[in-house]
């Protein structure tokens, strides 16, 4: 657990290691009503999941390709969630992050807070020497003509949940049973298939949790 702290503002970030979806997400709900009563500080849990597809709120199920004895037969789930967004696969080596930030004490607007999450995407991925941008007409994190990185978030009662899914050493192949984000001829990348040798996740972490809290606090200026 890292415990980062402004001058005025404390964000919490936590490695819970991979966890189910369903399991993470009442994790997620519980950390949330807390946050809205005020009982805790900002939290941004990191972690990874079990091989599942997640449906957002008006996601087309026709963006999942492949059937259910399919997916069945490669240890895939299925849940719709309440996040934005369509279609995407969550997995072992993929990072999650589930940023529980009530928005008014950073002073941020909805739009504000995805750019948030971009930024310091972005910024950890340029650390290992990986030009990632933000594309004008499709929504996440973007290196060349491939996503790396899917966002998709809500906001309830003033405070955030869900978030981002960066791809680390991801299996890419379970992208092809899906319309990745719903969104057709877009490659998906990972860090390791650019780099092309192993990241550890330890220090990765270390890392992103510096610049969340560094973006973070460029947000209040």
């Amino acid at each position: 657990m890292f415990y980062l702290q402004t001058m005025d503002q404390d964000l919490v970030v936590k490695y819970i290691g991979c966890i189910d979806y369903s399991a993470a997400f009442k994790k997620q709900l519980q950390l949330h009503a807390r946050r809205v009563r005020g009982n805790i500080p900002d939290t941004l849990l990191l972690l990874e999941h079990p091989h599942i597809y997640t449906l957002g709120r008006h996601a087309d199920e026709n963006n999942i390709i492949l059937s259910e004895p399919q997916r069945k037969a490669h240890g895939v789930d299925v849940l719709r969630v309440d996040r934005g967004g369509d279609v995407t696969y969550h997995g072992p080596g993929q990072l999650m992050g589930y940023p529980i930030i009530k928005l008014d004490d950073w002073g941020l607007s909805p739009r504000r807070l995805v750019e948030w999450v971009e930024m310091f995407i972005i910024q950890t991925l340029f650390a290992y020497d990986i030009e990632a941008y933000i594309h004008p007409d499709l929504p996440g994190v973007w290196v060349g003509d491939a996503k790396i990185c899917a966002i998709g978030m809500r906001i309830k009662d003033g405070v955030s949940y869900h978030g981002f899914a960066l791809n680390i050493s991801t299996d890419l192949s379970y992208f092809d049973g899906i319309i990745p984000c719903g969104i057709q001829n877009k490659e998906v990348c990972s860090m390791e298939s650019l780099l092309g040798h192993s990241v550890p996740k330890d220090a990765l972490r270390a890392l992103l949790a510096g610049y969340a809290l560094e973006q973070l606090q460029k947000c209040r200026l």
